[in-house]
């Protein structure tokens, strides 16, 4: 393996972590488009399995990337260990069998509804609007019910979650520092279905590189879960430091962008 390739993949960590500390987004929102770059580039990968590779990978990373941030969540009081394991038997059920769904589908397909959630995310972001808090959280067939709908559209784009859940508890009155933290808590079991999932549905390796279990390509893993561990605080700093509010409008043309030149290779 070159240094270039390792170069590369500690690269992807750098932003991913940056970006996670400085603007609050979810690491697989730059990890996904950024990977399905660079397995590209690399090369070794069968064009229609790259957008499946990506997004294990990225579940996979975000399974030790979400440990710190949850603990440091509930070391400051702001996880709801409650909301937690009402939602978590949705999110296993979910993420596990969106990686079934997505294993079926064709890069293509897969592409165009990232693209589209980065559309959505990147609107959401510019016209920064939080849902108003209209109503409690539902019952356990309620939790049930979402947690499986998050699992299912995060095992699809390759997050942990955190731009839906967040939301959606607020909406549920739950206050915005707890929503937040509770979220990190939620990313951590949707990374380890994702992950899991993504491995044994393509146990074979068929059409992957070399170093990959199942969709998870392991050098790509070690360098972002590397590099981004140790850049993430470094975000937190920039933080204080930088305008966050007109960073994160920036950020959001970066993902129209990113959406666009996704969905222009689609047709082109």
């Amino acid at each position: 393996m070159s240094v270039e390739i390792i170069v590369m993949y500690l690269v992807v960590g750098v932003i991913a972590g940056v970006l996670a500390g400085l603007l609050g987004v979810g690491g697989g929102l730059v990890i996904v488009p950024m990977l399905v770059f660079c397995f590209a580039k690399q090369g070794g990968v069968q064009p229609d399995q790259i957008m499946h590779l990506a997004l294990g990978t990225s579940l996979a990373s975000i399974m030790f990337t979400s440990i710190s941030s949850f603990m440091s969540h509930h070391k400051r009081g702001a996880v709801d260990w409650t909301i937690v394991k009402q939602v978590v038997p949705g999110i296993l059920f979910g993420t596990f069998a969106g990686t079934f769904v997505a294993s079926r589908m064709s890069t293509g397909a897969l592409k165009g509804f990232f693209c589209v959630f980065l559309y959505a995310i990147g609107t959401q972001m510019l016209l920064n609007k939080k849902p108003a808090a209209s109503r409690d959280l539902p019952g356990m067939a309620g939790m049930s019910g979402m947690g499986t709908t998050i699992g299912v559209v995060s095992a699809l784009v390759g997050i942990g979650g955190g731009s839906l859940s967040v939301p959606f508890m607020l909406w549920c009155n739950v206050p915005a520092h707890r929503a937040i933290g509770t979220s990190a808590a939620i990313g951590f079991p949707i990374a380890i279905a994702g992950a899991i999932g993504y491995i044994v549905n393509n146990l074979s390796g068929e059409g992957l590189p070399p170093y990959s279990i199942g969709f998870v390509y392991l050098p790509a893993l070690v360098g972002i879960v590397c590099a981004s561990m140790l850049t993430a605080p470094l975000g937190v700093k920039l933080a204080h430091a930088l305008p966050v509010d007109k960073l994160k409008r920036i950020f959001a043309l970066f993902l129209y962008a990113v959406a666009t030149k996704m969905a222009w290779s689609l047709f082109f």
